[in-house]
């Protein structure tokens, strides 16, 4: 598969609200995710970490409806634009939440996600 046909089947996957079905088919054995904030999610290094951090993200919001833009190509990379309206759960808080995801593909996998926000 070319990064195009990665890019756009997990954007798919992402619009259809599948995604851990997009990371579960996608990320590398090694997969690194970074997010933009200090603490113990601003590096998971791995499929299970990578895994229990969804798992956590998703036990811990409650989505109530997602924008999804892209992607957009560049090289090995690709970018995709999530707008989320979302509560939080523990507080109750709702909130809309924009976020560019950025991922780097190597041998068919996604090696790195980086997320902006």
């Amino acid at each position: 598969m070319t990064v195009k046909d990665i890019a756009d089947d997990i954007t798919a996957m992402l619009r259809a609200g599948r995604t851990d079905e997009a990371g579960e088919k996608y990320w590398a054995a090694d997969v690194v995710s970074i997010e933009a904030t200090p603490g113990d999610m601003a590096e998971i290094r791995g499929v299970e970490g990578v895994r229990a951090k969804g798992e956590w993200w998703t036990s811990a919001h409650e989505v109530h409806a997602m924008e999804v833009e892209g992607p957009y190509l560049n090289g090995d990379q690709f970018a995709v634009r999530m707008k989320m309206d979302l509560t939080v759960k523990e507080s109750g808080e709702r909130i809309t939440m924009d976020e560019i995801g950025l991922y780097t593909v190597k041998d068919g996998k996604i090696a790195e996600e980086r997320f902006f926000y």
